[in-house]
Order: structure tokens, then sequence, then C-alpha cells
């Protein structure tokens, strides 16, 4: 383990191997967002030949259903009420016959990360030993903590039943911390369902580099990085009711427990891997012989570890494709989440500019 700036720092003496805890400071919340630079919104811009835009979102009633998961819901819409009738297609006549407009308003039940989403630092932690005592806490990225840091309605640190806690948010390593970067910069498409296909495959460095080989891909320091499979067509062509039977033993993921593709992604200094399938990595993940491993190992290696952002199920199959059409693999990536304070994820909608 790591004891790199732990002098400067008042949560943790130890950090986790290959992380970048303290790099960019011991109250970073930032992670390797800090990588993407004036400098690299330059950069993206200069991939702008012809002003030609696409959008990166699936619709946010996609992929339908709970299917996928069934702990997040699809978006219910509602009017908001004007007393108690609805304000929807609502006439204001009704309230003053002078008046001659129809008025609609309406609010919506989100879960944040159902469709299109960014993955905040707060999204996965791991419990670790930053101490050095022995006794291992639950953390997050820069060794932010359960329970204080980020909280939640129950206090999952205490033996036994868990005891009452407060609001759940994330009051350090929220999202609206991605969202005042506005999160800009140069995108870098490899195209593995161009390469491989759409049947199973666990991606690691080796199937990476030869995709990136042959589509001549570079990726450098600052880049977010997208990883087509084509599962975003196939959860458009089930029109909002996915087939898990089709979906399940197809496409590619990345192997997140493949250790040379782990190292590449900590030597790359990718600022994030962005993926149109449901995790970016494959699950269940690779078995291991380790006593205490996680479930999720890009997401440890990624959120928890270095302050790589993940973003899940964008709409990337018909960039790739004009990409592919012009020789192209790079361009203008904008994608800033929504400003919400204390959430751990959020939909995007997100453009790619050439």
């Amino acid at each position: 383990m790591s004891t790199a700036n732990a002098t400067e720092n008042r949560r943790w003496t130890r950090r986790p191997d290959d992380s970048t805890w303290g790099d960019f400071g011991h109250d970073d919340q930032l992670g390797r967002l800090n990588l993407l630079t004036p400098r690299k919104v330059l950069q993206g811009m200069l991939e702008v030949r012809e002003g030609r835009t696409f959008c990166l979102s699936l619709p946010l009633d996609y992929p339908g259903g709970t299917a996928m998961n069934p702990r997040r819901q699809p978006p219910r819409l509602a009017p908001t009420m004007r007393g108690d009738k609805p304000n929807m297609t609502y006439p204001l006549s009704r309230d003053d016959a002078r008046l001659t407009d129809v008025t609609c308003d309406d609010t919506v039940h989100l879960t944040l990360q159902y469709s299109t989403q960014w993955d905040s630092l707060a999204h996965m932690g791991q419990w670790f030993d930053a101490s050095g005592t022995g006794n291992p806490e639950m953390l997050f990225y820069n060794g932010f903590r359960a329970g204080e840091d980020v909280v939640g309605p129950l206090d999952y640190r205490q033996p036994g039943e868990p005891s009452t806690h407060r609001a759940p948010r994330a009051e350090k390593l929220g999202i609206e911390n991605m969202a005042v970067t506005c999160v800009q910069g140069r995108g870098v498409m490899i195209d593995l369902k161009r390469q491989f296909g759409t049947a199973q495959l666990a991606v690691g460095y080796r199937e990476l580099k030869e995709a990136m080989d042959a589509q001549q891909v570079v990726v450098e320091p600052g880049d977010m990085v997208c990883l087509r499979t084509g599962v975003d067509e196939a959860l458009l062509e089930m029109r909002g009711a996915p087939d898990m039977t089709r979906l399940q033993g197809r496409f590619a993921a990345l192997d997140g427990r493949d250790e040379p593709l782990r190292r590449w992604i900590v030597e790359s200094g990718i600022v994030a891997l962005i993926a149109d399938n449901a995790a970016v990595e494959m699950l269940p993940a690779a078995p291991t012989t380790n006593e205490r491993y996680a479930s999720h190992p890009l997401h440890d290696l990624c959120l928890f570890r270095l302050g790589v952002y993940l973003g899940e199920l964008w709409h990337l199959s018909e960039l790739a494709d004009w990409l592919g059409e012009h020789g192209r693999n790079s361009f203008l990536l904008t994608a800033p989440p929504l400003r919400l304070p204390g959430a751990v994820g959020s939909p995007v909608t997100p453009v790619a500019t050439v």
C-alpha cells in the first residue's frame, strides 16, 4: 500500500495500490477530472471539422421496465398541481375569464442511474484500512468516509442492527463537483462491435489493444474513452421491453480482473471510461482466488482508487458508425451531469461534435 502524500492528509495514512489519493490535494473531490485541462478542451475543439452533432443519450425511459436492474425504476412523469387540479393543459381562464393562456407544468420521479448516466466517485467505495491499524473502514475515493462524508438513512458501520442516521446524500464527492467542471474535452471511440461482433467477449488488454491498433486509436492522458459494443442498438430495437435472453450471453465488456488492462487504465491517464452497456465491465466478474475481493473490480479501480469516471448505457453506435465511415475515432465530447448537490449519479445527455 502506498503512503504517498500521507503526511498532508487528515483522513488516511495509507492509500490503496494504484490510486491517485492525495495526488491532486488532500481534499480533492474530482480525481482524474483534474486532467481535463483547458489544453484538453482546446484539443477536443480541434476535432470539430464539420460542425455535426450526435446525441449520445438513450431516451431516459430506456431500457424500460426493471428487468435489467430491479432496484432502478423507470421515470414517472406527472403534472404539478394548481390547487386540487392537475396543471396540464390547464386554461387560466378558469381563474380569470380574461386570460387566454393554456399552461402545462410537470414533475418527474427519476432514478438517477436508470438510463444514460454518469457514476460519481461516491457511487461505489470499499472496505479499506487507511489508518494502518488493522481495522478496515467503509471508504470512498481519497479516503472520504461512509457515515460522515457519504451518508445514508441507516449507519451500516455499526455492529448488529443498523441505527438511524441522517438524510442520505453525498456531502463529499457528489455529482455536482463533476457538473461544475462542464466535462468537455476530447472523446476517443474504440469500436468493439466493429472488431469482434456481438458475441460475448471479456475484453482484456490484448483484445483492447487489437481493436485500438486495427482502428488506429491513440489514447492520451485527459481523454474520455468510449467503448461501442452494440448493446444500445439492441435496447432501441426492443422498444422499452428489454429481452434479457437476447442480452445475456452476448456483447463485449471489459474484463475488470485482467491485470494488463488494469495497468493500462492506471498508466493511460484517462479521465473516463464510457460504454453503451450497463456496467462498462463484464458482470459477474471473473472468479478470483483472493480471500477478499471487489465484486465490481473495474468500479473499484476506477471510482475508488483512481478517480476515473464511468459512463453507462450511452448511445454510441450512430457516432461510432459515422466515425468509422470517415476514418476517424476522436471528437469533441461535452457531457456535464445534472448539478444536483448530494447525488451519487446522474442522467446525462452527452453531445459529440465532429
